[in-house]
């Protein structure tokens, strides 16, 4: 992560971290209803730039040039990937991460219309679980997060965890 006043990045690894249980999380039912009323389409991978981009458009963000860049990188080597939310021709939500064994790691997501990005977030739940994915890790929890079915759980629980699913390889669709 990098500061987001001075650029200088920095290894964050939380003692107490923030996951989703893949096989515990669900859908509400009225985000389901709402879902159904969009026309929202979905494509993984389509413009993985602007996702990072958006994303980085805050008042404070962690997500420095660097970082952009080099998560482009990992894009381009097939370790870093965007769920899209689209709308009319438009991308209008979205996340990214890293897939890494049967690991998904969380990074940031963004929104231009409502709910958008929590559709993506629930198109990448579905992904996840139609292949096999055993984590999708969320590092720190926030209001959003919580609220999409984010836990918090000890260290040592989370590298049994992320060691049991860096063990199982796996594709990113």
């Amino acid at each position: 992560m990098a500061d987001s006043d001075t650029g200088q990045i920095s290894w964050y690894s939380p003692n107490i971290r923030a996951i989703f249980l893949l096989d515990r999380l669900k859908m509400p039912r009225s985000m389901r209803t709402y879902l159904k009323k969009t026309n929202f389409e979905y494509y993984i991978d389509r413009s993985f730039s602007e996702v990072i981009e958006n994303c980085a458009k805050r008042p404070e963000t962690w997500i420095s040039r660097e970082i952009i860049d080099s998560y482009n990188d990992l894009h381009r080597l097939g370790i870093a990937h965007s769920v899209e939310t689209w709308l009319n021709g438009s991308l209008v939500g979205g996340l990214y991460g890293i897939a890494l064994g049967s690991a998904f790691f969380g990074e940031s997501m963004f929104s231009n219309v409502t709910n958008s990005s929590k559709a993506a977030f629930y198109h990448l739940v579905k992904i996840l679980k139609e292949n096999g994915f055993i984590l999708l890790d969320s590092q720190f929890i926030s209001t959003h997060t919580y609220n999409l079915g984010a836990i918090e759980i000890p260290r040592k629980l989370y590298i049994e965890l992320l060691n049991s699913a860096l063990r199982i390889e796996n594709q990113f669709p």
